[in-house]
């Protein structure tokens, strides 16, 4: 079985995907991570994220993802790629058409022949179309800043909120405006708004759908 959960920046999808993963015994696999981490390279790298240098780094590039965690040539950098610099760039590099149709078929190999709960922008879109059951999570823009802000606070990172609001609004026109694999909701996707939800509500709100009556 495949559950796709699509949705914008810090609305609450890897946690959500993550729970419900557990509770359903499913593989989760964050989608998101994937393209932070091809970010996160050319970042350190100090490689132009544009098609012809994207496109021979990712010659000598190995992507997996297993245990929860992302692994960049062999190394796990879970938690190297979550900073906003990284999620920006992240938003751009996923606009580049090469990167979508690599990163789209690595993604279907993963889940290959698995029960999963896949989380990104074009899960249920262009993914896994056939997804049995799909989700659209959503959130107020101001308040999926403050999620994200309180996020980086915790995790010790620097940060503005009105900065990270900018910068998600940013984040939201660009994926939603890009010409390959755009963020949008899928025409048989359940949409769900997380605003006045806490978590338990939205991972027992996505079981209800799947019939899991003894999530949570």
């Amino acid at each position: 079985m495949i559950i796709a959960i699509d949705g914008p920046s810090g609305a609450g999808k890897s946690t959500v995907a993550k729970l419900l993963s557990k509770e359903l015994g499913f593989e989760y696999i964050d989608t998101g991570a994937m393209y932070r981490a091809l970010a996160y390279k050319a970042y350190i790298q100090g490689i132009d994220i544009n098609e012809s240098e994207i496109a021979e780094m990712l010659q000598t590039t190995d992507i997996d993802y297993h245990d929860n965690r992302i692994f960049l040539d062999g190394k796990d950098v879970e938690n190297l790629i979550r900073e906003e610099a990284i999620s920006i760039a992240a938003s751009k590099i996923s606009a580049l058409k090469i990167v979508r149709e690599k990163m789209v078929d690595l993604q279907r190999k993963i889940a290959a022949n698995k029960n999963a709960v896949l989380e990104g922008r074009d899960i249920g879109t262009i993914v896994f179309p056939d997804a049995d059951y799909k989700f659209f999570i959503t959130a107020p823009v101001e308040e999926r800043a403050r999620r994200r802000y309180e996020q980086l606070k915790a995790n010790m990172i620097e940060a503005d909120y009105d900065s990270v609001l900018k910068d998600m609004i940013k984040r939201d026109q660009n994926d939603s405006a890009r010409e390959y694999s755009p963020l949008k909701i899928a025409d048989d996707a359940i949409l769900i708004d997380t605003g006045r939800m806490d978590l338990a509500e939205v991972v027992k709100t996505l079981a209800a759908h799947i019939g899991g009556k003894n999530v949570l």
